[in-house]
């Protein structure tokens, strides 16, 4: 029960946070994530910790489960993705204060533990390439799917220091992170999935295969209706 409320509150909060999903007259890029990709996972996971964690918690997640679920060597992720003397086992936590928070952002930076089930990976995508120049804005930005955001450019750095493509790319790892955070299940589902319908398929033919063995009794053997 308490799984479950504090989930619920998650929800919540990202849907305050977030505000009204997009009209459906904005268009959405297709994200096109893949979490069976684990290069990209890796990758996602360490933008997410550079660009995004001082604001943003996922606090429905662990640190280890980089380990086990992304492969992710835990020497690398202790001394590259955690920065605050975490331990393995804890779960992620921006570490921005609320008071600094409310102070230069007007509230506290939701947790995206869930934002990807709420949002969607293509919502999210497109947010995150959507900043342009604003001057009547704090940071100087807006963004095309989410006006008056609060929130500055994070990723500003690596527009400008990459081709479009490898930008896109880079938005893309993230947005496919935030989709296994969402559901780190999913991995393990997709995994079994296949090995069952491929089990399905083997069982299926073995059926079909023993059918054809009793009706070769029932029509020409002893239970064949005599004339």
């Amino acid at each position: 029960m308490k799984k479950i409320i504090n989930t619920t509150a998650l929800l919540l909060v990202t849907f305050v946070s977030f505000g009204v999903a997009a009209s459906s007259s904005v268009h959405l890029d297709s994200a096109n994530t893949d979490i069976t990709d684990k290069k990209s996972l890796q990758n996602g996971a360490k933008l997410f910790m550079n660009y995004c964690s001082g604001c943003h918690s996922l606090g429905l997640m662990r640190y280890n489960r980089f380990v086990e679920d992304l492969e992710i060597p835990e020497k690398d992720v202790a001394e590259n993705l955690m920065f605050s003397g975490e331990k393995t086992g804890d779960l992620i936590k921006s570490t921005i204060s609320e008071k600094g928070a409310s102070k230069w952002f007007g509230a506290t930076p939701p947790d995206l533990s869930l934002v990807s089930r709420y949002k969607g990976t293509d919502w999210i995508y497109t947010f995150l390439r959507g900043f342009y120049k604003d001057e009547s804005r704090p940071y100087g930005v807006n963004n095309h799917i989410f006006d008056s955001v609060s929130m500055p450019d994070i990723l500003w750095q690596l527009k400008e220091n990459k081709s479009e493509q490898e930008f896109n790319g880079e938005v893309r790892d993230i947005v496919n992170f935030l989709d296994y955070v969402g559901e780190p299940a999913k991995l393990v589902r997709s995994a079994i999935g296949t090995k069952v319908i491929g089990f399905l398929l083997v069982l299926l033919i073995l059926a079909y295969l023993l059918k054809k063995e009793y009706w070769k009794d029932v029509k020409y053997g002893k239970w064949r209706v005599k004339g």
